[in-house]
């Protein structure tokens, strides 16, 4: 069975404009590439793909779109992410299962990661990145997406996608 999680995916405009705040860093974190950037609503691990839609488009029905917007660097032990700001979009994540799992929801963006041992690898970029804000987007769509091992890092592709309303 394959490791499944829903998510929210920035659209191109977002992704370019990461892109052009963060540059071609040189700096030895491992950076994240721009297609696996998403907004993680809620991880399900091994599991069954027609069951977990099923569940999902359940739990998703009749549920609106959310206005979603990027803005500011934090960390993580290890993790470097933008900050996800938009008000339904914690009530959109524990429709999605979010609540079940055992630390509290904290919508966010992996950019990069760093060794957990070096707390400070990522600073430049928290203060770097300070004044970072995307534009505000509307978030119709939740995809359900699989997660396998490649030789490059994870590959994510979109197995279903739930249409929000007012989308």
């Amino acid at each position: 069975m394959p490791v499944l999680f829903s998510a929210l995916l920035p659209p191109a405009d977002v992704v370019e404009a990461i892109t052009e705040a963060v540059g071609t860093p040189d700096d030895g974190l491992r950076w994240e590439p721009p297609e696996r950037w998403h907004v993680t609503l809620a991880y399900y691990g091994h599991d069954d793909v027609e069951t977990r839609a099923a569940w999902l488009g359940e739990r998703l029905a009749g549920r609106p779109a959310v206005d979603v917007r990027l803005e500011k660097a934090a960390t993580f032990p290890g993790v470097l992410w933008l900050t996800v700001a938009g008000t339904e979009l914690t009530p959109l994540a524990h429709a999605a299962g979010a609540g079940a799992e055992p630390r509290p929801y904290r919508a966010h963006l992996t950019l990069a990661r760093f060794p957990r041992e070096e707390p400070g690898a990522a600073a430049r970029w928290t203060k770097d990145l300070a004044n970072f804000t995307s534009r505000r987007w509307r978030a119709a769509e939740v995809a359900l997406m699989t997660s396998e091992r490649e030789p490059g890092g994870p590959c994510y592709r979109v197995v279903r996608a739930f249409g929000l309303d007012g989308g």
